[in-house]
């Protein structure tokens, strides 16, 4: 946990700001979720999330309870749900792949449209154009993601796939 803690913490410090106000970033919550399973992945990200907050003011401690919930929570068991499913389909090696980079793009479009119902609710800014700006660059955003953490994920299988807690044995 603590590998993949440090792991996370290094990736999601390249920020990008996005115009409306706020800024992206990667989210590692699929690698998470995929390597650990999807509780131990939620705590790796909310301690993430957490040391962010307060010892490298990032992030902000006002919004850690919805950092929190949009990235450990959400962006966490929603990427582990899409990975599960699409394994109960295919256990097929390109199904765990497919399953891994759909899960990894998915975690940040939904985490970020998560993040920017929030503001738009808030009144912080205006729903519509928050939800654009959040979701259309995680979109991209994600693009990165999925193709990170497909890489790190092969790496990983071809050295020790012992250390993919959820991995199936009988992946063909």
């Amino acid at each position: 946990m603590g590998t993949i803690c440090a792991l996370i913490f290094a990736l999601q410090m390249l920020n990008f700001t996005i115009p409306g106000g706020t800024s992206g970033h990667l989210l590692g919550g699929a690698l998470a979720a995929i390597v650990l399973g999807p509780h131990a992945g939620a705590i790796v990200i909310a301690v993430v999330l957490i040391v962010q907050a307060f010892i490298f003011m990032d992030g902000g401690v006002v919004a850690l309870g919805a950092n929190i919930f949009n990235m450990a929570i959400v962006g966490v068991y929603v990427s582990y749900l899409i990975y599960w499913l699409i394994g109960r389909i295919s256990k097929k090696r390109i199904a765990f792949f497919i399953s891994v980079a759909l899960a990894s793009w998915l975690s940040v479009v939904i985490a970020s449209f998560f993040a920017a119902l929030e503001l738009g609710i808030s009144g912080t800014y205006a729903m519509g154009i928050t939800l654009k700006a959040m979701v259309g660059v995680h979109s991209i955003i994600g693009i990165g993601e999925a193709v990170i953490t497909v890489a790190i994920i092969t790496f990983i299988n071809k050295i020790r796939p012992d250390l993919i807690l959820t991995r199936e044995r009988s992946l063909q």
